[in-house]
């Protein structure tokens, strides 16, 4: 599946920490969004993870977006969010490295590694600011 849950989150909770001027925890925007906090703690720690956002502890802790909204590009959150590359269907990005050792045989495979790759050149392309 090309996003999921992870992916949705991601981007509503960047889009709203965009929004705000001070740092905004994870129960703020758990509330706000009405998402589980510990689902959100865990995505919220992927984008951390990547560098996406900065996280701040303390009393006014939060999240703070770590670059502007129009250089965070949809495909670096879909990865940090999901932990992967995006993948509208479950093959090989490399006919030489096919799991099925059958790449010689397949007949789509090009096919759908071209819509695999458009869909990352689309995402690559589509920053924050242009959804938010």
């Amino acid at each position: 599946m090309l996003l999921t849950k992870k992916s949705e989150y991601a981007l509503l909770s960047l889009i709203s920490i965009a929004k705000h001027q001070e740092p905004i925890n994870v129960d703020i925007l758990s509330k706000e969004l009405e998402i589980s906090k510990s689902f959100l703690a865990k995505i919220m720690q992927n984008l951390a993870k990547a560098e996406l956002v900065i996280s701040h502890r303390g009393v006014n802790g939060g999240f703070v977006l770590n670059k502007p909204i129009d250089q965070l590009t949809i495909l670096e959150i879909v990865v940090a969010a999901e932990e992967r590359n995006p993948m509208v269907f479950e093959c090989s990005d490399s006919i030489d490295s096919c799991p099925n050792n059958k790449a010689k045989l397949c007949n789509i495979w090009p096919l759908l590694n071209n819509l695999q790759f458009r869909v990352n050149d689309f995402l690559a392309q589509l920053t924050l600011k242009d959804i938010a």
